[in-house]
């Protein structure tokens, strides 16, 4: 098993979608690397499943930041290589830009977002399955 964690920016509002007897929530995230020839993003397609997928995914919006560990698998489809990674631990570090996403709960100067107040911040931790 191949573990790895990234972190960056969700390319759109994640969906929700059932598989089996279950859900599964996916996302894009776009990790930027630097190196001798400039900058470079890499997608990184990610997938929650369950209930703990279900309930972040109102938070997993177009451009929000996230950092994400989990299992690291690669798949080949019309010789392109994909990344994807089964997400096991998530953590929201911030909202998207113009306020419209929910996951920038505790942080302020981020994006024009105002600091949440304590019973906000209370209702959301009470929302969040972990």
């Amino acid at each position: 098993m191949l573990n790895a964690t990234i972190a960056g920016n969700i390319g759109a509002d994640a969906v929700t979608r059932v598989a089996g007897q279950t859900t599964v929530t996916g996302f894009n995230v776009a990790v930027e690397q630097r190196g001798k020839d400039g900058k470079k993003t890499q997608w990184i397609g990610c997938s929650m499943w369950g209930k703990r997928g279900e309930t972040l995914a109102q938070y997993l919006t177009k451009g929000g930041k996230v950092c994400a560990s989990g299992e690291l698998t690669t798949r080949e489809h019309d010789g392109k290589t994909y990344v994807e990674l089964n997400v096991s631990e998530l953590t929201l570090m911030g909202g998207a830009p113009g306020g419209n996403s929910g996951g920038d709960a505790g942080f302020s100067g981020q994006g024009g977002h105002q600091e949440r107040s304590a019973q906000e911040r209370k209702a959301l931790d009470d929302e969040i399955p972990f």
